[in-house]
């Protein structure tokens, strides 16, 4: 899975998965298709008007992280590792063309980016986090 995406379903909510019941070949691929349509149809909703502000402050709660300006805490946040290596992944992936020295230039950039990769995938983020 990508970074951005562990980061998107820990905003966002990972997608349960389905246990089948056993049962014939055609029953078992009848079922599947309509557990893929659930399960995308559930993922669809999900994704639609997330409010990443709300979200994001409820889970800083009682914890002295700067998610609002900071890559680094916006990823400690959500759980994840926040070393080098994994912002110079994380913005090797958004397409960042900059140096990967981990610059406050690059995390500057990767905290708007993975904003507006939030925004793009239903996310509800407010305008000064996006400019």
């Amino acid at each position: 899975m990508s970074i951005f995406g562990k980061i998107k379903d820990a905003i966002f909510g990972a997608p349960a998965a389905a246990a089948a019941p056993a049962m014939s070949s055609e029953a078992a691929t009848a079922a599947a298709m309509d557990a893929i349509n659930t399960i995308n149809a559930q993922v669809a909703a999900q994704a639609q008007n997330v409010d990443i502000d709300a979200v994001l402050t409820e889970m800083g709660q009682g914890k002295n992280l700067n998610w609002r300006t900071s890559i680094v805490d916006l990823m400690k946040l959500v759980g994840m590792e926040s070393s080098l290596q994994e912002r110079k992944d994380l913005a090797m992936e958004l397409g960042y063309t900059g140096a990967l020295e981990g610059s406050a230039e690059m995390n500057m950039w990767l905290h708007k980016a993975v904003m507006r990769e939030l925004a793009a995938n239903g996310g509800v983020v407010p305008a000064d986090l996006l400019d």
